[in-house]
């Protein structure tokens, strides 16, 4: 009786870290490693107002006789030297990486969270009802499957913009982004959901949940959807590098975030017009920043399918 009773009082942080999972984390150096740079560059990004020595676009903070200074190297005019360097118009390239990274973070979480919820309430609803409803939009899906996901996006995006007035298309740009990779990534949620739904509505707890009057949407949201976050969280996490990286190629090729809210793409386009001009490291440090955090974030997520899959446990 004492053991069972040490065991109930445990608390949920020490129930998580006697967890299998949380020793599988400890015990692989690749989560480690991936885990701590995705939570220093999240911390650097949100934190960018009091970490960046300047904010590089406010034009009272800037002089243009800072422009082009190479990094660790004092500026020829004012002697100001800088981590990274600057651009052209003297912005320091330190303090627009973590700028640029809190739209590419921003976007690409909020246009994961926007598409599993579509993914999860589609998957729910066609694996559930069947019928006609499945059929339509299992075949909507397998239509958007044949077509790579960023031309999707690129459709999204430039339909969604010519709807918004032009007086508002720099303020509603980022939300427009959003809602094109968001569109452009749910299939992948709701097909897993799908074929998670169909297997377990044919359990014994959910004709329990029948027979006591449960509804249906209750039953899909409070029985069935719980056996299903495991794959979702896996999928969530490898979506969210590819949508940092979609956000990234749109705002590179002049369609995604607007010059006056830069993300690590806007950057990387800006420095490339400087690179065959000996200007190296405006583009190479925002390119290295995008190219650690997608890693680090796409190796996390495999190692989280690794994890939570009972098949390899």
């Amino acid at each position: 009786m004492a053991l069972t009773s040490n065991v109930h009082d445990k608390g949920r942080w020490e129930r998580f870290r006697d967890s299998d999972f949380f020793f599988a984390f400890k015990r692989s150096p690749v989560a480690l490693v991936s885990f701590t740079i995705v939570c220093i560059l999240v911390f650097s990004a949100v934190f960018a107002p009091w970490i960046a020595p300047t904010n590089p676009f406010n034009p009272a903070s800037l002089n243009l006789m800072d422009g082009f200074t190479p990094p660790m190297e004092p500026n020829a005019f004012t002697g100001t030297r800088f981590l990274m360097g600057t651009d052209d118009q003297g912005r320091d390239v330190f303090s627009t990486i973590l700028y640029g990274m809190r739209v590419s973070l921003f976007v690409g979480a909020s246009a994961v969270l926007f598409a599993m919820v579509l993914g999860i309430v589609l998957g729910l609803v066609s694996g559930y009802f069947g019928g006609w409803t499945e059929t339509i939009i299992m075949r909507i899906a397998d239509v958007q499957l044949t077509f790579p996901s960023i031309l999707v996006a690129m459709l999204i995006f430039g339909i969604a913009k010519g709807f918004t007035p032009v007086e508002y298309r720099d303020q509603m740009a980022i939300w427009v982004l959003i809602l094109a990779i968001g569109l452009s990534d749910w299939v992948q949620f709701a097909r897993v959901v799908r074929g998670t739904t169909l297997v377990e509505k044919k359990k014994d707890y959910v004709a329990a949940a029948l027979l006591i009057g449960r509804r249906p949407w209750a039953i899909m949201i409070k029985h069935i959807l719980p056996n299903a976050l495991s794959p979702v969280l896996v999928i969530a996490t490898i979506s969210l590098a590819l949508a940092i990286i979609a956000e990234a190629t749109l705002s590179f090729l002049g369609v995604g975030a607007p010059p006056t809210q830069p993300s690590l793409g806007t950057l990387i386009r800006i420095g490339q017009g400087f690179l065959f001009s000996g200007e190296w490291w405006i583009l190479f440090f925002p390119a290295c920043t995008l190219l650690v955090l997608a890693l680090s974030v796409n190796l996390l997520g495999d190692w989280l399918r690794d994890a939570l899959n009972p098949r390899l446990r």
